[in-house]
């Protein structure tokens, strides 16, 4: 079992703050990315193969006092004190088939905080084999990235994608082929690198609470969250997106991780007066380029790609063909472990409707994502997206992989990501 894990927030009530405190201490689409013998390839269908802030105080874990009906310490609860309101609804859709079923269509959760100040909200996507599961509670029982945010006064949408969680998928071929990650394949590329992964900072990853194999609690707490993905739910999820954002009807900031982060883009080129800035957690890639990260080699080179997804995206001059992009491989990658980058030769094309938005790009020095986390920032740069990219260590946060927010220092990142927030985007 996970044990019930208690954190001290600014304003708790008298009977919670006592029957807390008395018992608890701190705790510290199918787009084409490696190839299918490498870590990466898991970002698509695996099995179808400043300084930092200081850290946030998560949300309070709280139970009744005296009631013999409240969650044992085994479930994890947290108090939802900064939450004023909490809305369920879907995005998007159309009828399919014959006789009709409706799908395409997006699973939304809304959180609305007592204190609302923040002017943009933030719409959030998940990673491959995720759902919006990954930002409430961590597989230890600690609360996630959202509790944080809202305390922060940041309204929040969580979505999972269409054919995906609480989204339906419809059978028989129209949403695609079902993929779902093995425990082996996750040990090997997020939980127990240091054994079983084949990157060049498998050795750097010390923040995964547990033991991360199989047996373990928290393992097997976190592969319960570890669910069937399609192959045309991301490209259904940037329509849904875009039909979520217009709902909205005013700007917002997109946080978006790995496969999230091609959802992200297609949302921010379709909807440019509706995306202020986007934040993006390891986004898959690269998608100029196949790279084995075992090797830190380019495999092959894909063809269709558009510089950071694999589908049209609006540059100036126009682009009716990727193989309008006249590319060129840098000489080297920019540290050790890295490969060069595919840019644009120049005078290089602009991604004009992404022009007046500010992009953070962070990559963790325990994963295998850093082999090729620094091509997508160079392309948006180049391409006149002001981006920087961040490795954590850089600003004091070592030892994470790639499902960071889940990690035992996750409430660092998640105050570094405020923060940057706060100074960039206004």
């Amino acid at each position: 079992m996970i044990p019930k894990t208690c954190h001290p927030i600014s304003a708790v009530t008298t009977i919670v703050a006592v029957s807390l405190l008395a018992g608890c201490g701190s705790n510290s689409e199918s787009e084409p990315m490696a190839s299918a013998t490498d870590p990466n390839a898991s970002d698509a269908m695996a099995t179808t193969m400043p300084a930092p802030a200081p850290a946030p105080a998560p949300a309070t874990a709280t139970v009744v006092e005296s009631s013999p009906a409240s969650p044992p310490d085994a479930i994890p609860t947290f108090s939802t004190e900064h939450i004023a309101s909490k809305g369920f609804f879907y995005a998007g859709g159309d009828y399919v088939g014959e006789p009709p079923i409706m799908g395409g269509h997006m699973y939304v959760e809304v959180w609305e905080p007592r204190e609302a100040t923040q002017p943009y909200p933030l719409v959030m996507f998940h990673g491959n084999g995720q759902t919006g599961f990954d930002w409430l509670v961590t597989p230890d029982g600690r609360a996630g990235w959202a509790y944080y945010l809202v305390e922060q006064g940041y309204t929040l949408y969580m979505v999972d994608y269409p054919a995906r969680g609480r989204s339906t998928y419809i059978p028989g071929g129209e949403h695609g082929d079902l993929g779902i990650r093995t425990a082996e394949q996750l040990e090997r590329i997020w939980t127990n690198v240091g054994e079983k992964g084949n990157f060049p900072l498998k050795d750097n990853h010390t923040q995964w609470p547990g033991g991360g194999h199989r047996g373990d609690a928290i393992f097997d707490n976190f592969i319960r969250s570890q669910v069937q993905f399609a192959g045309r739910s991301t490209e259904m999820a940037r329509f849904a997106a875009m039909e979520l954002l217009d709902t909205i009807g005013q700007p917002v900031i997109l946080l978006t991780h790995s496969q999230g982060g091609g959802v992200g883009w297609g949302v921010a080129d379709g909807r440019p007066e509706l995306v202020r800035g986007i934040v993006t957690v390891e986004p898959g890639g690269p998608q100029i380029g196949n790279v084995n990260t075992a090797e830190v080699a380019y495999s092959g080179r894909p063809a269709n790609a558009w510089g950071p997804v694999n589908y049209p995206l609006t540059y100036e001059p126009p682009v009716g063909d990727p193989s309008e992009l006249v590319t060129y491989l840098e000489e080297e990658g920019d540290q050790p472990g890295e490969v060069p980058c595919y840019l644009q030769e120049e005078p290089a094309r602009q991604l004009v409707n992404m022009a007046d938005m500010r992009v953070l790009a962070l990559s963790a020095d325990g994963t295998y994502h850093r082999v090729f986390d620094a091509c997508i920032p160079k392309w948006l740069n180049q391409a006149g997206v002001e981006t920087d990219f961040v490795r954590l260590e850089d600003v004091g946060i070592s030892g994470n992989g790639h499902m960071m927010m889940l990690e035992l220092n996750s409430d660092d990142i998640v105050a570094y990501i405020h923060e940057w927030i706060q100074d960039n985007i206004e």
